[in-house]
């Protein structure tokens, strides 16, 4: 216990019959405990050990081929923990920071429907809002993840999960005709069909 609290352990290799304390009593007591593989001669504890979460439960005499199945299972597990939380990282939701009124305001990707050339100012369009900025169309579109928007125009991009309909001259977007370019018309049709 006193080693528990002064280092780090990654993972305990635990008996059940211990000098003073039964192992799943030890186990209890912990309050972040790390990883424990239960080695022990008795069978009929294994439910109980599985209750307390322990990774592995190993029989008494333990086969090596059987010990090497519990660290591998504590390699994929630690290996599991990793990639979400990577994962969690790379969900977090995506956004732009632009210039309004001398102040910078955050927009999530997510929530842009289309955007709209205004010479040296574009206007971005959400369900909520719309927000006036001085970008050009072509510093926004970098600013965008490509495959989920479209540059349907010269003076449009849209978000391609946002449209609710299609010609081969426009786009609907939450009631809004925006056109389809006539250069950008070959491009825009082989995207969306």
């Amino acid at each position: 216990m006193e080693t528990l609290q002064n280092e780090p352990v990654d993972v305990i290799f635990l008996d059940i019959h211990l000098p003073k304390l039964k192992g799943t009593d030890f186990l209890k007591t912990l309050q972040a405990a790390p990883h424990i593989i239960i080695t022990s001669a008795y069978s009929e504890y294994a439910l109980e050990g599985y209750e307390l979460n322990v990774l592995d439960y190993l029989v008494k005499p333990i086969e090596f081929n059987r010990f090497l199945i519990a660290v591998n299972k504590l390699k994929q597990y630690n290996r599991v923990v990793q990639l979400a939380a990577v994962h969690t990282a790379v969900t977090e939701r995506l956004h732009v920071y632009v210039n309004v009124n001398k102040k910078k305001v955050k927009i999530f990707i997510d929530e842009i429907l289309y955007i709209e050339s205004l010479k040296e100012y574009i206007k971005i369009f959400t369900r909520s809002k719309s927000i006036f900025t001085k970008l050009q169309m072509g510093q926004i579109e970098e600013m965008l993840t490509k495959n989920e928007f479209l540059r349907i125009h010269r003076s449009f991009i849209v978000a391609k999960n946002k449209i609710d309909a299609f010609t081969a001259t426009d786009i609907e977007i939450n009631g809004k005709l925006l056109p389809i370019g006539r250069s950008y018309k070959e491009l825009v049709l082989t995207t969306l069909e």
